[in-house]
């Protein structure tokens, strides 16, 4: 059904005020909260609900709880429990008088966002360009320059390792045979536990030929369990779906080489890919390489795009410029990238690579200086936002949360341009009532500038 509107009321309660008329007026949430659009919202999300059963969650609510969660980098968890203590939390997410109690279940944000899906994550990054530049943060003409570069959004799995990879299919398997009374010959829990701690041992001991005789052993029991549930379920029709994923799973890590492409690095996230991107501290990273666009000048983001399958950083530029001209509404006439991105093909707009020379005016050379700017963004994304460890399910999950950390790192730089803009009107105003004070002793000659 669709979901519960938050209409303010003229009426006032008896027994409580208003959070408007409690709150500091010039706080930047406050002041955030008129910036964003939320009937855009309204009026988008609306049409994913049915007319029918039990009404639907306020969207403001839930948008403004992902801004937030986002924006402070909290699991959902804490973000709702955040919601309670604080007035401007709420009073951001469009309620009129102080709750007390949970607003939603945590696990609501969790079907939320896979009921917006790509689309709505990305409705959610547009409005916070039009609130930077409602609120100054982005100027409108920094929009047409754009730095464009890609970085790695790491999944939350633990590091792959042949041993163990090889013990929890196994252990997997075992517990789906357990749950539809399946009996094996053998379940090798307890060899498959103590080869797994050998093989730990020797690897650390440097001893590596006993190492690898434990990792085979490993793998040895994998492929007898396997087989003995492909002959047991064979000709149930009724237990083929449900074993023939993890069978799937378990048969590519026994056919899988050292060299191949497209390996299995972890069997919760099988959409994970191994990338290296030239780091000395971290030759590998285990996710899903991320394009991200910022304006040159303002450092907003402007464009987060998920890339599957390990593209040539080249052949994202096009569709990366596509959705930062889709996001912002505005033609881009140039863009920055590193040397990576030789052999981009791309004639519109105007491509400058680091380290050109040639057909460059002072304007270009300036504005190429700033493209390592995008470095401290993306660095600014994984530490105060989720981009360094993305926990969301499955390759949908992987783009929902680029998109996402773009917006908390608009929404923080707009949270910080609020609070500039207030430090700087007290200052201000302390500096016109020490020129009076000072010119009061003085006497009369004194220049007093006027508040």
């Amino acid at each position: 059904m669709q979901p519960k509107k938050q209409i303010s009321s003229p009426q006032l309660d008896m027994f409580r005020n208003r959070l408007e008329s409690i709150l500091n007026h010039r706080h930047e949430l406050y002041q955030l909260s008129r910036l964003i659009d939320w009937g855009v919202f309204e009026s988008e999300f609306g049409k994913l609900y049915s007319e029918e059963g039990r009404p639907g969650l306020p969207i403001r609510l839930l948008v403004g709880l992902t801004y937030l969660s986002h924006a402070f980098n909290t699991s959902d968890e804490e973000t709702v429990r955040r919601w309670v203590e604080n007035p401007y939390h709420q009073y951001f997410c469009g309620e009129e008088y102080f709750c007390h109690a949970l607003p939603i279940d945590p696990s609501s944000l969790s079907r939320w966002r896979k009921r917006i899906g790509e689309q709505g994550s990305e409705l959610i990054l547009k409005l916070t360009v039009q609130a930077g530049l409602a609120s100054g943060a982005v100027a409108p003409t920094s929009l047409a320059r754009v730095i464009v570069d890609t970085t790695v959004q790491e999944k939350a799995i633990a590091f792959p390792t042949d041993s163990r990879l090889y013990n929890r299919s196994r252990e997997r398997l075992i517990k789906l045979a357990a749950v539809w009374g399946i009996r094996l010959r053998q379940s090798y829990s307890r060899l498959g536990r103590q080869a797994l701690l050998k093989a730990g041992r020797y690897f650390h001991a440097r001893q590596t030929r006993r190492a690898r005789r434990e990792v085979k052993r490993l793998k040895t029991y994998l492929g007898r369990v396997y087989r003995d549930i492909v002959r047991k379920i064979e000709g149930q029709q009724a237990l083929g779906p449900v074993f023939h994923p993890e069978l799937m799973l378990a048969g590519r890590l026994l056919t899988q080489q050292k060299q191949d492409k497209n390996k299995l690095y972890s069997l919760h996230a099988p959409e994970v890919e191994c990338i290296a991107k030239g780091k000395a501290h971290k030759k590998y990273e285990f996710g899903v390489k991320v394009s991200v666009a910022t304006a040159n000048r303002d450092n907003f983001v402007v464009g987060m795009l998920a890339e599957p399958g390990n593209p040539y950083d080249g052949h994202t530029l096009g569709r990366a410029i596509e959705q930062v001209q889709r996001i912002t509404g505005c033609l881009v006439e140039r863009s920055f990238v590193d040397r990576g991105y030789r052999g981009h093909n791309l004639k519109d707009p105007q491509v400058l690579i680091s380290g050109r020379r040639q057909g460059m005016t002072p304007q270009m050379k300036k504005e190429l200086k700033r493209r390592s700017a995008v470095e401290p963004v993306i660095g600014h994304m994984k530490t105060d936002g989720k981009l360094g460890r993305n926990y969301l399910l499955g390759t949908l999950g992987d783009t929902i949360n680029a998109l996402l950390c773009g917006a908390g790192h608009n929404i923080r730089l707009i949270l910080k341009k609020l609070r500039e803009r207030l430090f700087l009107l007290f200052t201000g105003l302390l500096l016109v009532l020490w020129c009076r004070f000072d010119g009061q002793k003085k006497g009369a000659g004194a220049i007093v500038p006027a508040i």
